[in-house]
């Protein structure tokens, strides 16, 4: 099992060829207390990149791309009922979805813990 980060705070867990993803600690401590998430559908096609689901908290509305490029396989049905699990555990019970991996090559562009945490203490 291997997690990478984006710089717009999504995180990858890999394993196998399925990916589970979700926002990072960092991400949810910005946003506040999360009220709602909109994940997308299963089979849904995603482009890395491009927007894959919406969180809102009492602060804002923000976008989740699709740190790589795949097909949900699997959405976080607990997050419908129980949103502020993106705050208490953003990195855990807290992902978004589980999609399967389209282009492996694309994570090779995605940063390792070491480097998200370098990169979120320049912010």
């Amino acid at each position: 099992m291997t997690v990478y980060y984006s710089k717009e705070h999504e995180w990858v867990r890999v394993e196998g060829d399925t990916a589970t993803v979700g926002i990072t600690d960092y991400a949810q401590s910005q946003l506040g207390d999360v009220v709602f998430v909109e994940l997308p559908a299963a089979g849904k096609a995603l482009v890395q990149g491009k927007d894959a689901a919406v969180v809102e908290s009492v602060k804002a509305a923000s976008e989740v791309y699709a740190p790589i490029s795949g097909s949900v396989s699997e959405v976080n049905d607990a997050l419908e009922a129980d949103p502020s699990l993106v705050n208490s555990a953003a990195e855990t019970d807290g992902w978004f979805f589980k999609m399967s991996i389209g282009n492996a090559a694309e994570l090779s562009g995605l940063m390792d813990a070491d480097a998200y945490a370098a990169f979120c203490a320049d912010l």
